[in-house]
């Protein structure tokens, strides 16, 4: 009976959808590329939410004297915690490119 409500528990925590606010982790103002990340841990699955990272991107772009930031690539996903060879904790970094509006540039 232990071993199914174990079981049981597990496999309900292994569903769970948990959203993770992301942070700027670096800015690259010459490149003008910044880099967000959110955490995911051990038996979650997170998500993030793109409005609210693309506006996050955004501030940060202005703050180097760009206009706006555009999403590229896919999320990358990095081991930051193991026990042995299990990982307790993922980190999550998405990308973003900074941009200059085109009607900024010819006024």
């Amino acid at each position: 009976m232990k071993s199914l409500i174990l079981t049981l528990s597990v496999i309900t925590l292994t569903g769970c959808t948990i959203t993770r606010q992301a942070h700027v982790s670096n800015v690259d103002a010459a490149a003008g590329i910044v880099r967000l990340v959110y955490n995911q841990a051990f038996l979650q699955h997170a998500r993030s939410d793109r409005y609210l990272n693309h506006g996050i991107a955004d501030r940060a772009c202005q703050q180097e004297g760009y206009t706006h930031a555009i999403p590229f690539g896919q999320p990358v996903g990095n081991c930051s915690v193991f026990a042995g060879s299990l990982c307790l904790n993922t980190e999550f970094t998405l990308s973003y490119r900074c941009q200059h509006s085109a009607s900024s540039v010819f006024q």
